[in-house]
């Protein structure tokens, strides 16, 4: 009998989550603006539930360009001014200022390492402690729920999906064989 995870047991009748849940939560991301979409929902999720951030999340995309890191990163007054008054995302100037402030970090951390994944590369495998830790330092507005999900949700962290779930092979089948260690 194919069993799937607790969460979508939670949820039956909730198409957001399943489609989530079958299509994108666990599996790696190779694109640095999709990483950084997946982290900037996650820190606009802190305090609210996730159903709420899925329903959002083309409005997301449009507030926010497409989530382009070098867009995102030049964005000046009169584009917070902008995001604030978006009824379709959430208006929370800390998050907003997030979005902004992160998305100059990961051009920092570009330049470094070459690209966004590649930074998580390098760090990868770390505990969740480490993990967060190194959040912190780097980023603004990450604490150990958003990075445990962030990683988990992007296939850095074990746990997106429970053994048993149909889901999880295909997850497993998607990885590197260097990432699934952890």
């Amino acid at each position: 009998m194919t069993t799937y995870c607790d969460y979508c047991n939670s949820h039956p009748e909730d198409t957001f989550n399943k489609k989530y849940h079958d299509t994108q939560y666990g599996f790696p991301l190779k694109d640095d603006d999709e990483l950084f979409e997946r982290l900037i929902l996650e820190i606009n999720q802190a305090g609210l539930s996730w159903i709420t951030i899925l329903k959002k999340a083309d409005n997301f995309r449009n507030a926010y360009n497409g989530f382009k890191i070098a867009k995102v990163a030049g964005y000046k007054a009169k584009d917070r001014a902008r995001l604030l008054g978006d009824a379709g995302i959430i208006r929370n100037r800390l998050k907003v200022n997030a979005a902004i402030v992160n998305a100059q970090k990961i051009l920092e951390l570009q330049k470094e390492y070459g690209s966004f994944k590649k930074w998580l590369d390098k760090h990868h495998p770390l505990s969740k402690d480490e993990w967060t830790k190194l959040f912190k330092k780097t980023f603004v507005f990450t604490g150990g729920e958003i990075v445990n999900e962030f990683l988990m949700s992007t296939g850095y962290l074990r746990g997106a999906h429970a053994p048993g779930c149909p889901i999880f092979k295909k997850v497993a089948a998607k990885k590197p064989a260097w990432m699934r260690k952890g």
